[in-house]
């Protein structure tokens, strides 16, 4: 069963950890000093901020695949809605190592499906150039 994720750029990490562990009634399951995760059941959601943007408010949205059929069926979709996607394989984004897709809906909002293969001690540096609008390099997760 896939998880909606959700990220948003926050200006104060720990006043919006605050507010979110209070709204989630749960604490963050990942808790570094750039970034919270929360991964809740209800809703279920993988639901993540971060300091790292220069843009506040909703970075980007996506679906969080629970193994590799999965997301290549979501990547089959996506090709069949016919828009512009990026995969990465072994990207090292937000203190995951993850298989994703990334691609903008007909609004410009960045999608990206993924199937998170392990941890990693880092936010990370890949990118999602191809699915921007401009095509500039952006951070990992980030506009």
């Amino acid at each position: 069963m896939k998880r909606f994720h959700v990220h948003v750029a926050v200006s104060d990490l720990e006043q919006s950890i605050r507010f979110y562990s209070a709204l989630f009634g749960a604490a963050p399951a990942v808790n570094k000093p750039d970034y919270a995760k929360w991964m809740l059941e209800d809703p279920r959601i993988n639901f993540a901020i971060s300091n790292r943007c220069a843009k506040t408010g909703v970075d980007h949205l996506g679906l969080q695949a629970e193994n590799g059929d999965e997301l290549e069926e979501i990547g089959t979709r996506l090709a069949q809605a016919d828009v512009s996607t990026t995969a990465q394989k072994g990207a090292n984004c937000c203190y995951a190592k993850s298989d994703k897709y990334w691609t903008l809906d007909p609004q410009g909002v960045a999608w990206e499906s993924f199937h998170t293969l392990d941890n990693v001690p880092v936010y990370g540096s890949d990118t999602r150039t191809a699915a921007s609008k401009d095509s500039a390099k952006t951070a990992c997760c980030a506009r």
